[in-house]
């Protein structure tokens, strides 16, 4: 089943393997930029680095297919989308607290994961085809028991939110943002500082400091205990709530 929203065209699955997978499908058929896969389930949902994403019944589970001549850093292209999305959420469920983010791609709310953004890259030799952008946000899905102390959905603040009300905002502002091709922008920067989950936080991986923001790239900036400050460029970091420390 499709549906327009604004200019953006929204094929709804009831389950699909992976809404990943379909849109690359589609990408490479030829399907414009944003074109929208949603599906109210997954079977094989995934997160950063291959990990498996829990998809059941009732999260809002997106891909948006965006077709970019030029593209920003990949840090920088999640946390941009990161933060329109956080914004979009906020505008749509006021009752939460504010959206914190996780360097480099995870959706806080008071120290529980709310959500994820999934970019995968596609190139024909040196171009970029285009970027396949996957959102998950925990709606109104159960969440296991095991995960309730760090695990949230939006349905805690909002018993009346459902994925149909968030798909078309959500999937417009990630179209909007995904194609811009430059660095972070000092408005974005500002904007991140306030939500950088990770600010002042001990991280124990990739190697042991205090996370002291991003770079304009996107890469996170950590003090070692030198006190030398060096860039984290890729993959996931750890900061394990138990050894949270701050600076002033």
């Amino acid at each position: 089943m499709s549906h327009s929203s604004g200019t953006l065209s929204i094929l709804w699955h009831d389950v699909l393997d992976s809404t990943q997978e379909t849109a690359h499908q589609l990408a490479i058929e030829g399907a414009p930029h944003g074109t929208v896969v949603a599906a109210r389930a997954q079977r094989a949902g995934r997160g950063t680095r291959g990990r498996p994403w829990e998809s059941p019944r009732g999260g809002l589970w997106l891909s948006v297919i965006c077709r970019c001549q030029d593209a920003a850093p990949p840090d920088a292209m999640s946390l941009r989308i990161g933060l329109a999305v956080a914004e979009t959420l906020e505008s749509l469920v006021p009752r939460a607290p504010g959206i914190q983010i996780k360097w480099p791609n995870d959706l806080h709310i008071r120290d529980r994961k709310v959500g994820g953004i999934l970019c995968e890259a596609r190139w024909r030799g040196p171009r970029l085809d285009w970027v396949t952008v996957g959102v998950g946000v925990n709606v109104c899905n159960e969440i296991p028991d095991l995960l309730r102390r760090s695990a949230v959905g939006l349905v805690e603040f909002d018993p009346d939110v459902s994925p149909e009300h968030l798909v078309g905002p959500v999937a417009q502002c990630v179209a909007r943002v995904a194609a811009s091709p430059f660095h972070l922008a000092a408005r974005e920067l500002d904007s991140f500082g306030q939500r950088n989950w990770l600010q002042g936080r001990e991280i124990t991986s990739p190697f042991r400091g205090i996370a002291e923001g991003i770079r304009n790239d996107g890469a996170l900036l950590v003090r070692e205990p030198s006190g030398q400050i060096t860039a984290v460029c890729y993959g996931t970091v750890s900061a394990p709530l138990a050894t949270t420390q701050r600076r002033d």
